[in-house]
């Protein structure tokens, strides 16, 4: 099997979490909440101020190697929907996608979302540009 033809690599998990969509969104639309809550533990921090509220925004966030990452938000729906491409300072996003999904499930309940997709495969679709969500 030669890299063309491998299978697309989609990591994508659903969850039923206790709160509202709107409640959860808040976490994942202000950077300086993400090191709290992502798994990833290679978040060191990002500066206050930086609520993402469109797409075509970009916010930074330092890495705990000390690297600096530009975020560039290519699709937003308040409460319901945010993804994002990383950058290295200056440079086009390699096509990195990071995206959160939020839709009420029940009173109190939200569902969530979270996709990355890997740039090396092509055949998903990213987003060709920024697009906000009404």
């Amino acid at each position: 099997m030669t890299s063309h033809d491998e299978v697309p690599r989609v990591v994508s998990a659903g969850r039923e979490i206790a709160a509202g969509p709107g409640e959860i969104f808040e976490f994942i639309a202000d950077p300086a909440q993400q090191p709290r809550w992502d798994g990833n533990e290679n978040l060191a921090g990002a500066p206050d101020g930086q609520r993402v509220r469109r797409a075509g925004e970009v916010f930074l966030m330092t890495l705990t190697n000390g690297d600096v990452r530009e975020n560039h938000v290519v699709e937003f729906a308040e409460s319901r929907c945010i993804a994002w491409k990383p950058a290295e300072p200056g440079q086009e996003p390699p096509g990195h996608l990071w995206r959160w999904d939020l839709e009420q499930v029940g009173v109190s309940h939200a569902g969530h979302l979270h996709l990355r997709l890997d740039p090396a495969d092509r055949r998903e679709p990213l987003p060709a540009g920024p697009r906000d969500y009404t």
